[in-house]
C-alpha cells in the first residue's frame, strides 16, 4: 500500500493519511494484522509532521480500525465480526464527511437515524 499526500486539495493531511488507510483496509489492500509503518518512517515518506502521522493513527486506534502493539508497532486491527467491521468503517468514513463539510454531530447522527428507520 503506498500513501500520498495532496496538497492542493484542502483536506488535512492527517485525515488524508487516516481515510487512506481506512479504504485500504476496506478493499483489502491492508488485511487483518498488517504492520503499519512507523509513525516517523511514514511520516518521512509522506513529508509531513510526525504529530500528522500520530493523529491519523491515534483516530484509526479509537475508531477500532488500527492496533498498537507497544514496541512491536501498530498494526491492522483483528476484527472478529466482519459484518460489524464494514458498518464501523462505514460510520467513520461518515463521520469523517460530516466533520468536512461541517456538519453539527446532532444533524449527522439524525440523518443517520431517519436512513435506519426506512
Amino acid at each position: 500500500m503506498r500513501l500520498a499526500i495532496d496538497t492542493t486539495v484542502s483536506t488535512p493531511p492527517f485525515e488524508q493519511v487516516r481515510a487512506q488507510i481506512v479504504e485500504a483496509v476496506r478493499d483489502g489492500s491492508l488485511t487483518a494484522g498488517a504492520r503499519l509503518s512507523p509513525v516517523r518512517t511514514l511520516a518521512q515518506e509522506l513529508d509531513v509532521a510526525p504529530g500528522t502521522v500520530a493523529r491519523a493513527y491515534r483516530e484509526l486506534e479509537l475508531a477500532g480500525v488500527i492496533e498498537t502493539r507497544g514496541r512491536a508497532g501498530t498494526f491492522v486491527a483483528m476484527s472478529t465480526d466482519p459484518a460489524r467491521r464494514r458498518i464501523e468503517l462505514a460510520a467513520e468514513d461518515f463521520a469523517a464527511q460530516a466533520r468536512l463539510v461541517g456538519m453539527d454531530p446532532s444533524d449527522a447522527l439524525a440523518l443517520v437515524a431517519d436512513a435506519l428507520r426506512r
